[in-house]
């Protein structure tokens, strides 16, 4: 009798990738706005958010020199998609309530300095503000944190709070063409060519600072070898990979919190 074959291995890869056509500017600007309020909530529930710190700003579609943000004071856990304000990169506040200085200060210079990104987060999260103090990037000493292997960056230099756009676009200098940078004694900022895709390199990046800590805090953590963590990062280090490993969380908040768009 002949015996069965082995089971067909499964591709690893994501199944969907972001959509690239939208009926209108309009129909992709709801969106966005519907994935930044959604990422609002998320942060709240994962602890990520802190008093009035914290900003999370996506480009407009149709006018790329503005973008929406967070209104200055508005609780991260009940943001809608309506409450968003709309900024320009002169400063101009075209919509919704006023903004915190230092999200225009920094995300207008992002936003100017990196015409790929749509999505800018930042916050003061536990463990990524703890790793921030030690001026140090991250080390591949997991799967997940090969994700940032040598796509991160470090912004060496503590300027308090953040008001001139002119230590915005140190920030945006230091952060050049990765994805994410590690601002020191301040926090973390990731981008992503999507919202989905920015929302979820903060998630990871934060969580992969809370294993280094762990690690280091119980002995000399194994480093994962060059070539090894360099394919990794082709793998899962991707914009389609960051956008896809968003789409859970995205459902899951959307259906036990569906006012978030409106």
């Amino acid at each position: 009798m002949k015996p069965e074959a082995p089971p067909r291995p499964m591709a690893f890869g994501p199944a969907a990738t972001p959509p690239r056509w939208f009926a209108s500017a309009a129909a992709e600007r709801r969106q966005r706005k519907e994935r930044l309020a959604a990422g609002f909530r998320l942060f709240a529930k994962h602890g990520l958010n802190q008093g009035v710190a914290g900003h999370i700003t996506a480009r407009d579609p149709e006018l790329p020199d503005r973008f929406w943000v967070n209104p200055f004071g508005h609780s991260f856990a009940t943001l809608r998609a309506s409450d968003l304000s709309l900024v320009g990169h002169d400063g101009s506040l075209l919509e919704g309530g006023p903004v915190n200085a230092a999200a225009f200060a920094i995300h207008s210079e992002i936003h100017k300095a990196r015409p790929d990104v749509v999505c800018a987060a930042h916050a003061h999260p536990v463990h990524g503000t703890a790793w921030s103090a030690l001026g140090r990037l991250l080390d591949p000493l997991s799967q997940d944190a090969c994700a940032f292997y040598c796509d991160h960056a470090l912004f060496d230099r503590a300027t308090g709070i953040v008001s001139a756009t002119e230590e915005g676009a140190g920030i945006a200098r230091a952060l050049g063409a990765t994805k994410a940078v590690i601002l020191r004694n301040h926090g973390l900022l990731t981008v992503g060519h999507t919202v989905d895709e920015a929302l979820w390199w903060f998630l990871l990046m934060e969580r992969c600072c809370r294993i280094q800590l762990a690690a280091e805090a119980a002995g000399k953590p194994f480093r994962i070898p060059h070539e090894e963590a360099a394919s990794t990062a082709a793998l899962i280090g991707t914009p389609e990979f960051g956008w896809f490993q968003f789409q859970p969380l995205y459902d899951e908040i959307v259906r036990g919190e569906p006012d978030l768009t409106g």
